[in-house]
Parts: C-alpha cells; structure tokens; sequence
C-alpha cells in the first residue's frame, strides 16, 4: 500500500473526529484539552475492561457449569 495514501486516510479520519466531536470550532488549548480528556476516559475504559472482564467470565464459567453440572479441573 502507498504511504502517501495511508497518510491521506489517516488525515481524513481525523477530520472526520473533528467534524463529529466539534473540535473544529474549538481554539488549539480547548482541543488539546478535550482529547486529553477524551484519551485519558478512553485509556480508563480500556483498563476497566482489561482487568475486570476475565474475572466476570471466569465467575459466569464457574457458575454455569455448577449448573450444568460440569466440574473443572481448572484451580484457583
């Protein structure tokens, strides 16, 4: 693939963020702020997800196969 093109895609993904989040409206300050509050949720979300989501699976496993009757060799 071109560099020169996936440079162009990369540009026009990002106005297309500036367009649907107001950024363009907003003075460089105001946009560096918003997506350092933007990125540092996002970043918080992705950690959340990261840490407690196998720990809920694992429970959902361990409590449906009680159910099921499915006994696991897998131990805590």
């Amino acid at each position: 693939m071109d560099f020169r093109r996936v440079k162009d895609y990369f540009s026009w993904l990002y106005y297309q963020y500036q367009i649907i989040s107001c950024c363009a409206v907003l003075e460089p300050w105001e946009r560096s702020m918003f997506n350092t509050i933007l990125l540092t949720i996002f970043a918080m979300v992705v950690y959340t997800a990261y840490v407690f989501i196998p720990i809920h699976i694992r429970l959902a496993w361990e409590f449906f196969s009680k159910i099921c009757g499915y006994h696991s060799t897998i131990s805590n």
